[in-house]
């Protein structure tokens, strides 16, 4: 792997004045060793985790009950118990700033295609968390209980997160554009006692009503006492026999915010695997964990404090929801978005960040793609000149699209691709501001996380891509899958490959320097002639050609061996001729490995992708093989499927 590109240097301020570079400073001046540069912080971060992630404690200002106790009880993986005498609050740590006294400064700024925009004080916040805590205190909803949401992305989806969390109740959400199949097959493996649903939202232009499948839901779930409403489109009367969402404030005004201390591993998220191949997984994690990863996260690797204005599009049924709520933990505002990025035009996003004055942009690798299609220049368009950290997630980013955000976005920029996961309700590798950015390249491991990439034999390898894998505990592991009860489900998902070290399903490449390349799902990997392929190696040379909007790349059992099969999406005016396939061949060809060039390249209308915008390999790959897709209602448009099956040259 020879080393990409330096594109960005961190200046003086990231490296002497950044949060990263004041822990470094806090850590020396505590006793520690000088650790001159980031390669040395991450080495000691995982050289001693205990007394890593207690300075991450005492760093972040976690607020406790007493003292936290031993850092790790016991460091079996899985197994690992993070501070079992600790008690804390996940609310209480995310409204510390707002419980100061600056309690007039903005926490949520939201935007919507059903409503006007609205800007919720710290102050106003904290009363409605604490009005709705009440009010679900008097439905006699206790810790442990199950709060599952069906809520867009507006202030209402943190509030209610936020009450459930100060009660111990653990909370659950989907996105409203979810069908009742793919939501049912989630909430119902977990029972929850309150369920809250939007009466509808908007998408692109058009109002979606969704009062009939709150009541399916109520309905198909036997445990749910109550659903509670929120009036997130005006004109959509709510149904008789559920609760208004400002009635329930309203009711409780004026409550005193009451945060209940609970151990720290006690339940905070139920979050959910993609369910392209089957049901979802139901993946719980606990408060302490995810706070401490977040903190770590969001005030360290992404710098961001209580003078920065963070974005993240994304929706409730996706991870980054979670961490884009935890930014409240370091005083910065939130700025929430809820329907279609790319109407009325591909820059409404870039437009809500010049109004909002944001300092952190967190999007998808699939948006920037876009943006660099349609030939944007948001740097030129929109006033940009607080942005200084511009985080993509979701697929690995296109080294093209690193030339486009430092030509097209901004030059004084940290660009930090992030890769984790559902799994973890974080990252493994990420960004620092302590290090340059190089063209095409994860900037580094995150601290504490001792990841690596591993070979068939497990054995670390540089250089060779290999099986993400982390050696060593970390808090944000999952407490278990629910319903999992002898934990063989859990097991089986991520430290069966190699026993006691966590197997991640990525493929990943690591250099000399620490960065990395994600090169797709390891499950999703191409073995054409038995030699291993990840699908993001030719998705690389594929989307970055001019006639192409998007693809999706295969493996066909085919004749006693696998063909690769890459499906493209042509953009406006352009048509796949055999020239086309030709170049697009000789492209992989010269630029991956004769092994990468696809038997067969199809145009399709649409790719398919899961409602958090990641593409469903495995999916395809199963209708290849004439399987049934069961989960379709994972799916963001599971018609796409049919038109793939439909296509005969695929099966010859």
């Amino acid at each position: 792997m020879t080393l990409s590109t330096i594109v960005h240097q961190p200046g003086p301020h990231a490296l002497t004045r950044s949060n990263m570079a004041r822990y470094r400073d806090w850590l020396q001046a505590a006793g520690e060793p000088s650790l001159p540069g980031y390669p040395a912080l991450h080495a000691w971060s995982v050289a001693d985790i205990e007394r890593f992630w207690w300075s991450i404690w005492e760093y972040t200002g976690v607020i406790s009950a007493g003292a936290p106790g031993p850092v790790l009880e016991s460091r079996g993986l899985p197994g690992a118990r993070w501070f079992p005498e600790a008690r804390l609050n996940f609310a209480e740590n995310l409204l510390r700033h707002a419980l100061g006294d600056d309690a007039q400064r903005p926490a949520l700024h939201a935007r919507s295609e059903t409503r006007p925009d609205l800007t919720l004080s710290r102050h106003e916040l904290v009363a409605q968390v604490a009005a709705l805590a009440a009010w679900m205190r008097a439905r006699g909803i206790q810790p442990g209980d199950r709060v599952a949401a069906v809520v867009a992305n507006t202030p209402e989806a943190i509030i209610g997160m936020l009450a459930a969390a100060s009660i111990g109740a653990v909370w659950s959400s989907a996105s409203p554009d979810f069908g009742t199949a793919g939501i049912l097959d989630r909430f119902g493996q977990i029972e929850p006692t309150l369920l809250i649903c939007v009466n509808g939202y908007g998408y692109g232009g058009k109002v979606f009503d969704r009062t009939a499948q709150a009541l399916e839901l109520r309905r198909s779930i036997p445990s749910v006492q109550q659903v509670l409403m929120v009036r997130n489109v005006a004109d959509i009367d709510l149904p008789g026999d559920v609760t208004d969402w400002q009635i329930a404030l309203d009711e409780h005004a004026g409550a005193d915010l009451q945060c209940a201390p609970l151990p720290f591993d006690h339940p905070l998220y139920i979050l959910y695997s993609s369910g392209t191949t089957g049901v979802p997984k139901c993946i719980v994690h606990g408060a302490g964990g995810t706070l401490l990863q977040h903190s770590k996260e969001l005030m360290l690797h992404s710098d961001l404090g209580p003078e920065d204005v963070l974005f993240y599009f994304t929706t409730c049924g996706w991870m980054m929801w979670n961490w884009l709520a935890s930014g409240l933990l370091t005083g910065a505002e939130l700025v929430l978005f809820d329907g279609n990025p790319g109407y009325p035009d591909m820059q409404r996003l870039w437009r809500l960040a010049e109004d909002y004055r944001v300092t952190h942009f967190g999007t998808s690798a699939k948006f920037l793609g876009g943006c660099r299609n349609a030939g944007l220049q948001p740097g030129r368009d929109f006033d940009l000149a607080p942005l200084r950290v511009l985080l993509s997630t979701g697929s690995p980013l296109l080294p093209e699209d690193y030339d486009w955000v430092y030509a097209a976005v901004k030059q004084d920029l940290l660009l930090g691709s992030i890769s984790g996961g559902t799994d973890i309700v974080s990252c493994f590798v990420g960004c620092s501001p302590l290090l340059p950015v190089r063209r095409g390249v994860i900037q580094c491991r995150m601290l504490g996380m001792d990841v690596q990439a591993y070979d068939d034999q497990g054995q670390a390898v540089i250089g060779q891509r290999g099986e993400l894998v982390c050696v060593q505990p970390a808090p944000s592991m999952p407490l278990g899958f629910w319903n999992d009860t002898d934990g063989s489900r859990y097991r089986a998902a991520y430290f069966e490959r190699f026993e006691g070290v966590w197997a991640h399903g990525d493929y990943i490449e690591f250099d000399e320097e620490g960065g990395c390349i994600i090169h797709g799902r390891s499950d999703a990997t191409l073995n054409p002639g038995g030699v291993r392929i990840g699908t993001a190696e030719i998705y690389r040379q594929v989307e970055t050609l001019e006639e192409i909007a998007d693809s999706l790349v295969v493996g066909q059992d085919w004749e006693g061996d696998v063909r690769v099969v890459l499906l493209v999406v042509m953009n406006p005016g352009q048509t796949l001729d055999e020239p086309l396939r030709q170049r697009i061949r000789q492209r992989i060809r010269e630029n991956a490995s004769p092994r990468h060039v696809p038997a067969r390249i199809e145009a399709v209308a649409q790719i398919p992708y899961t409602r958090s915008g990641k593409k469903v390999e495995l999916a395809v790959a199963k209708i290849l093989r004439r399987e049934a897709v069961t989960n379709r209602e994972a799916l963001a448009n599971p018609e796409a499927l049919e038109q793939i099956a439909a296509i005969e040259s695929l099966w010859r």
